[in-house]
């Protein structure tokens, strides 16, 4: 059975940074491609990073320069390091693999 947990959310002022976590378990962490998405208030989830399965990286415009996603293939582990954090950056982040499984979202909220 595959489980994706995400982890690291938080309130953090404009400007600040917070590092997100996603445990996958099961076999398909090495295997697919992974990805971050975010909700915020109001609007559709909407695609964040993207990282292949060799590791190449892809970013949605607004977080390119500030957010890094990465991957520890021996640990089932996704990241999301988030820097220069700004308001515009609160959403409810999940994480995503390939092949449909989604995990149940950590709350990040940049206010002062």
């Amino acid at each position: 059975q595959v489980q994706l947990v995400e982890s690291g959310g938080g309130l953090v002022q404009p400007g600040g940074s917070l590092r997100l976590s996603c445990a996958v378990s099961g076999s398909i962490f090495s295997s697919n491609d992974m990805y971050w998405y975010r909700q915020a208030p109001g609007k559709e989830r909407a695609w964040v990073a993207h990282i292949t399965r060799g590791g190449n990286t892809i970013y949605t415009d607004s977080v390119k320069g500030r957010f890094t996603i990465s991957r520890d293939n021996a640990k089932n582990m996704l990241y999301l390091q988030m820097k220069s954090l700004k308001p515009e950056d609160t959403a409810v982040y999940y994480c995503y693999a390939e092949g449909g499984w989604w995990g149940q979202g950590t709350q990040v909220t940049v206010s002062s």
